[in-house]
């Protein structure tokens, strides 16, 4: 009967810690956001469309439907993003955007927390079971979600699909996991990177499948967008090329720093960018052709690699893009706990994360530029490097004495 009443109670309390801090942070995210002029309104638009039979690629219909619903800003003519993740709105669409932005909030805080706990179940120890609410407390905090609830971005779908994507390779079911992992292609500038070193790891693994898988997502994302629009890549192009003209040179990749270098000039800071983008690119497929065997790199250790050299190269990149990071911060948690047998330093180093992104966010917000974010890919990524350049051996049936 104790056991019975325990285990109720180990899954019951984390429930309720973590349906208590969703609930308040959805909460205040309602209260202090104007949802109707914000990013997320593009995403709650197009789906609604849709559903009215509409083209979010029309610029006529998609600027009508701004009036209609009382969107004031209006920085884009069409839908700015792949005509394809127009679909993936839909469910948004059947809701008003008051309700629509409520639940997409609570999704994402969900996905997170789901995230975190999946991941956490790679260490069958109690220790690591005890990191879920502190973990889940410490990214409301992260710079990048808290950005994301912010202005109701879609990064959580992106998390969603990189981590069905690791788990399938886990067991080995890899057209799938390439299928899945194409659907990063849904936001073109990070997905590209993510696919190139991706392709790379499985080229050194002779993963054909997961390569094959890729390529059948990234075919059929294409053959969806031209059902809708046959001319869906011309304008999104169009698009896309407006969104950049004026973010130049205020993003936290490397691109951003070549324009700062050479001060605008655009044959320099293009071929800077694309240079660096490029030695980037190298250096990590290098590494990860080097770590191809299981034995040297997991599949998780892989794309805690991949994803913050993926981003730190495409050429464009927001604060709110870094959700993703994510996965590799859980790792990065979990591997100090189980080699420091302490929550010591996991503890400062979520602290320290913390800090530093939300400087980066109020220097987004008072300067309007997003540089400083770079520092979060550093921090991400060093860490990473670090643990795994320094692996200690451990006695697998050795008990882990954890102190706070």
């Amino acid at each position: 009967m104790k056991d019975t009443l325990k285990k109720i109670l180990e899954i019951l309390v984390p429930l309720i810690f973590l349906g208590g801090m969703i609930f308040v942070r959805t909460q205040l995210s309602f209260e202090s956001f104007d949802y109707k002029n914000s990013n997320f309104s593009f995403f709650w638009l197009a789906g609604r469309m849709l559903l009215d039979g509409e083209n979010p690629y029309d610029q006529t219909q998609f600027l009508a439907g701004h009036a209609t619903y009382g969107i004031e800003w209006q920085p884009n003519k069409i839908f700015p993003y792949p005509l394809p993740l127009a679909i993936f709105c839909v469910p948004l669409g059947f809701l008003s955007i008051k309700h629509a932005y409520i639940l997409w909030t609570v999704v994402t805080l969900t996905i997170i927390a789901i995230t975190i706990f999946i991941l956490l179940r790679q260490w069958e120890s109690a220790a690591h079971r005890r990191l879920l609410i502190p973990l889940f407390a410490s990214m409301i905090f992260f710079g990048p979600l808290y950005l994301t609830l912010h202005i109701g971005a879609i990064g959580a779908f992106t998390v969603a699909s990189l981590l069905t994507a690791i788990r399938l390779l886990e067991k080995n079911k890899t057209i799938l996991a390439g299928i899945t992992l194409s659907l990063t292609m849904l936001k073109p500038p990070q997905g590209l990177t993510i696919l190139v070193l991706a392709a790379v790891w499985f080229l050194a693994r002779r993963d054909w499948k997961a390569i094959f898988g890729m390529a059948i997502g990234g075919v059929s994302l294409i053959m969806i967008g031209l059902i809708q629009d046959p001319l869906w890549i011309d304008k999104f192009r169009g698009a896309s090329e407006a969104v950049m003209d004026r973010t130049q040179g205020v993003h936290s990749n490397v691109w951003g720093f070549a324009y700062l270098i050479c001060k605008g000039g655009a044959p320099c800071s293009m071929l800077l960018g694309g240079t660096l983008a490029l030695i980037l690119l190298g250096l990590g497929g290098f590494f990860l052709w080097q770590k191809a065997a299981p034995a040297k790199a997991t599949v998780w250790e892989a794309f805690n690699v991949i994803l913050p050299i993926a981003f730190v190269s495409t050429i464009y990149l927001w604060a709110y893009d870094q959700l993703v990071y994510i996965i590799p911060i859980v790792w990065i948690v979990g591997t100090l706990v189980e080699r420091t047998k302490s929550y010591v330093y996991a503890f400062l180093f979520l602290i320290m994360l913390d800090l530093f992104s939300l400087y980066a966010l109020s220097q987004h917000a008072t300067t309007s530029n997003d540089m400083w974010s770079l520092g979060t890919t550093i921090i991400v990524l060093g860490m990473v490097m670090g643990l795994l350049l320094h692996r200690i051996k451990l006695d697998p049936t050795k008990d882990i004495p954890l102190h706070a």
